[in-house]
């Protein structure tokens, strides 16, 4: 069987080795790759290795770099950002592991982040080495890896306080074992945070200083915005076998307008003040409703890319509120939408849907 969305280090082994055979540069200790390596698989050569983000390439050096310290990585960002697409390349280039992954939530449990016990094997013998488990983070810190840690400001205050401990003295105590485990050379830690979930679990001071913090933003420009839809929707048509349909880059760019008007609340031209949504209408969703649109055109439609293909996805996109966010884009259809030249076809369908 095929994975329907292979790991990383997986999709991308090709790229990884061939890196690593020209890397000449120095490698941190339990590193894969040199860190000026690690940037060119995240940006890409121009050649023969594929962008994975596409946006400044100082902040990715900082982060990198950042890895290379005693100092864990903060990704911080508003929903969509590639927060987790980031953490994954990062830990798959200089790791080769990018599943040592503890994903944050409010149910979060200090086990998670430290480790757990088989209970059949801990009643039967006591405590011992056979019936502790060990989590990702404990597994990285004995392998030398990246553990990676999704949505930290979701998990409870004091569940986040057990990484202070293994952040600053590079060390897990078991108390139960009268032993600790101490990481090896190359453990590191990504943690990413969503700027929407600010005064949820607000980190401590203690915890934040022990993160060096990187925001990652929107895309700057309509342009890169456009780039970064056309790539990952080819690679999602491809990993999910969608019937080829030919890349429409007119419907793209219009979706991405759209989103970013309503998200930044005026017209490209600035002439038009607008209400925005309750949603993000991040590039992630841009992503989604052009996929959607794309599966529509491929087996309900001709096999090209139409207005009507990605109207309703756009709707669903933008209408999370089916009160305030209807009102305002009802009112963005009729003011913006009906007097552009040229889009006619889409205000009629998104009209219908």
């Amino acid at each position: 069987m095929t994975a329907l969305r292979p790991h990383a280090e997986d999709q991308y082994a090709a790229e990884l080795a061939r890196l690593a055979a020209a890397d000449d540069r120095p490698r941190p200790p339990g590193w894969r790759l040199s860190p000026q390596a690690v940037v060119t698989y995240l940006l890409g050569d121009g050649r023969e290795v594929t962008p994975k983000y596409v946006g400044p390439r100082r902040l990715i050096e900082v982060a990198v770099a950042t890895l290379a310290t005693d100092r864990a990585l903060l990704l911080l960002g508003v929903p969509g950002t590639a927060k987790t697409w980031v953490s994954e390349h990062l830990a798959a280039a200089i790791s080769g592991d990018s599943t040592l992954l503890v994903q944050g939530t409010a149910g979060t449990a200090e086990e998670a982040i430290r480790y757990g016990w088989n209970y059949a094997r801990l009643l039967a013998d006591g405590p011992s080495d056979a019936a502790l488990v060990a989590g990702p983070i404990m597994r990285a810190m004995r392998t030398g890896a990246i553990a990676r840690l999704e949505e930290l400001t979701r998990v409870p205050s004091d569940v986040q306080d057990a990484l202070i401990t293994i952040l600053s003295e590079k060390t897990l105590p078991v108390p139960e074992l009268g032993t600790e485990v101490q990481a090896q050379r190359g453990f590191n830690l990504i943690a990413t945070a969503n700027d929407r979930d600010r005064g949820v679990n607000e980190l401590s001071s203690a915890l934040r200083r022990r993160f060096n913090t990187v925001v990652l933003p929107m895309p700057a420009s309509a342009d890169a915005e456009v780039e970064i839809v056309v790539r990952r929707v080819a690679q999602l048509g491809a990993a999910l076998e969608l019937p080829d349909v030919p890349p429409a880059l007119e419907e793209i760019r219009r979706v991405v307008t759209i989103f970013r008007e309503l998200r930044s609340g005026i017209t490209e031209d600035g002439r038009t003040r607008l209400k925005s949504p309750t949603g993000t209408l991040s590039t992630a969703e841009v992503i989604s409703v052009v996929t959607g649109g794309m599966a529509l055109a491929a087996h309900f439609g001709d096999g090209t890319l139409r207005p009507g293909d990605v109207a309703a996805g756009i709707v669903g996109a933008v209408v999370r509120d089916p009160v305030s966010d209807d009102v305002v884009w009802r009112e963005y259809l009729e003011t913006v939408v009906r007097e552009r030249s040229g889009w006619r076809d889409f205000y009629r369908a998104a009209r219908d849907a």
